[in-house]
Parts: C-alpha cells; structure tokens; sequence
C-alpha cells in the first residue's frame, strides 16, 4: 500500500501518502531503450533508400512523445501527504503537490471528522478531513480501494482518539 502509519516518537503519529510508481527508473530506460529498438525494424530493409529519411523522423517522434509522456508522469507523482497526529492532539495535514506548492490544514483531532463522499467529488470515494471550519482532501491520488481502506483506518483511528478523552 502506498501509505505507512510511523511513531516519530512515543506520542506523535504520522501517515505518509504517496502515489503508487509501477515504472520504476530502470523500466523506463529499459522502455525507451526498446521502443527505439522496435521502432527501427522496419527501416532496415530502407536503409540506403530516400524513403528511410521520410519515416525516421515519425519514428523518433514517436520515441519522444514516449519519453515525455513517462517523464510527465514521474513528476506528476512527486505527490507526497503528511498527517501528523501531534501530542496536544491537534492534526496537521501536509500537502505537498506535483509542481511543489505545499497545503496545511490543521485541526484539533477531537473534533475532526472523516467523510467520504461517493459521488460529486472528483474521483469516486472520495475522502475528506472536515474540522475548524475547513475541509481537506487526502489521498486523492490512491487507487478506490486504497482510499477505502485509508477511510476507515482514519475513522477507527480518531474514533479511538476521542474514546480515550
């Protein structure tokens, strides 16, 4: 699962958030590398012909767009969410996204609540932190049954927290 439950120490808790990466970077040298390969075949039989000038450059065009594409998808996934659950119980959220721009929210975690939201988001079962009057997503970027699973870790987590007091 692309999330992890940590004790920073004996009272603070905090959750790390990240999306799944199912390319690691030797897969995409290693994809490049044999789309090229592949993408050449072809022009064998056209060396030494004029026609080989007329298809190459599709070909390499091909190859970069593969390459943009997987390298758009790297940075896309440089996502990473922090919840910390601190010793005076108060909840912050770290939110830092794609293109670097970091969110907090913070809340007292007795009065937080999770809810999560079928439909009407932008993605199904879509979950949110509600408290202090504001209300923030987390782990938007997770797989349907990773945020349903992340739901209810949540729900039993600040359940808990509010039993105790």
């Amino acid at each position: 699962m692309p999330y992890l439950w940590t004790d920073d120490s004996n009272t603070t808790q905090i959750l790390r958030l990240w999306p799944h990466r199912s390319l690691p970077r030797r897969g995409f040298a290693a994809m490049i590398l044999m789309a090229f390969t592949l993408g050449t075949i072809p022009l064998y039989g056209l060396l030494g012909t004029v026609v080989l000038w007329g298809i190459l450059p599709f070909i390499l065009a091909v190859v970069g767009a593969l390459w943009w594409g997987l390298e758009k998808s790297y940075r896309d996934g440089d996502i990473l969410e922090v919840l910390s659950l601190r010793p005076d119980n108060m909840l912050e959220l770290h939110h830092r996204a794609a293109d670097g721009t970091e969110y907090l929210w913070e809340c007292n975690a007795y009065w937080a609540r999770t809810e999560m939201h079928v439909s009407g988001g932008p993605v199904p079962f879509y979950v949110t932190l509600t408290g202090n009057g504001r209300a923030a997503e987390i782990g938007r970027f997770l797989s349907e049954d990773e945020r349903k699973a992340l739901f209810d870790e949540l729900t039993r987590k600040l359940d808990k927290l509010r039993n105790r007091a």
